[in-house]
């Protein structure tokens, strides 16, 4: 079901931690499926300097957090603010379709974490397109 890569980032997961004087924090839930992601940042000069994560979810949701966070490391916001979830889920050689939103977790949680430090610069947060973290769950009978 889940590839060797989902399993090597679920029992051996990167950037697991907190930050204690991260510039940037951003936390999403999903109620649904009780998934909770915390992401801290340090940027420095635009740089994402460091990254750590907090997951309390299921294994796919650890996976996709810490392959997420191993992406952002030392890139720019920009490049981590496009850091979209199918390039996760690529990055972990895929998640099977019921598991697809915890790597649309990660993404919301790096735009919140990347949002909180724009506000905490005095800059204006970028627009979040990520609408409904749950879009999956009913897209086919749209």
């Amino acid at each position: 079901m889940y590839s060797d890569k989902v399993m090597d980032h679920f029992m051996n997961p990167r950037n697991v931690g907190e930050i204690v004087d991260a510039n940037g924090v951003g936390e999403v839930g999903n109620a649904k499926c009780g998934d909770i992601m915390k992401i801290y940042l340090e940027v420095e000069d635009n740089i994402i300097k460091d990254v750590k994560f907090k997951t309390f979810g299921c294994g796919a949701a650890i996976a996709s957090s810490s392959m997420a966070t191993e992406l952002i490391k030392g890139k720019t916001l920009e490049e981590a603010w496009n850091l979209t979830n199918k390039a996760v889920a690529e990055a972990l050689d895929g998640l099977p379709p019921v598991k697809m939103h915890c790597s649309v977790l990660a993404e919301g949680a790096i735009h919140k974490a990347i949002n909180d430090y724009r506000i905490r610069m005095g800059l204006e947060p970028w627009e979040d397109n990520i609408t409904d973290l749950d879009d999956h769950h009913h897209h086919n009978n749209e």
